[in-house]
């Protein structure tokens, strides 16, 4: 007889603690999913912008619990990350340094950019020559590091 399965997940030690701003941001996402639908005069891309952002206060918000504040276990920052609460590779990018304050992955890879080069949201304010700008993948104004 095959196994039964089921969809028990034992959560850890200090997952009351988070859950709530865990659940509130997700209800948020899912709100903006729902109200996606219609574009109102914003460009396609423009309309995933606040659905990066989210996701970008997820993982933050679990990163800074773990390394910056150390509230959090290794084994409860491992489940959030295996069930899918904080982006992997983005935590791991923003422990290298240059990359403190990188808002998405998008905005660092060449080929995704005109001239294989990063966005425009990484260049320190200092350096560029308008004064406000957006990433068109994310709505990002600035994330480098120097800024």
């Amino acid at each position: 007889m095959p196994k039964v399965k089921t969809n028990r997940v034992k959560y850890p030690e200090g997952w009351e603690l988070i859950e709530p701003t865990l659940r509130e941001l997700q209800a948020k996402m899912r709100n903006l999913t729902a109200e996606n639908e219609s574009h109102d005069g914003k460009r396609k891309c423009e309309a995933l912008w606040p659905i990066f952002k989210i996701a970008h206060q997820k993982s933050r918000y679990i990163f800074d619990l773990y390394h910056r504040r150390k509230e959090i276990s290794k084994e409860l920052f491992e489940f959030c990350m295996d069930q899918g609460y904080a982006d992997r590779n983005l935590i791991a990018k923003w422990k290298k340094p240059g990359y403190e304050r990188l808002c998405c992955l998008r905005c660092m890879q060449p080929r995704d950019h005109n001239f294989a080069t990063t966005c425009v949201c990484r260049v320190p304010k200092n350096l560029r020559e308008e004064e406000v700008i957006e990433c068109v993948h994310c709505g990002c104004r600035g994330c480098a590091s120097g800024d």
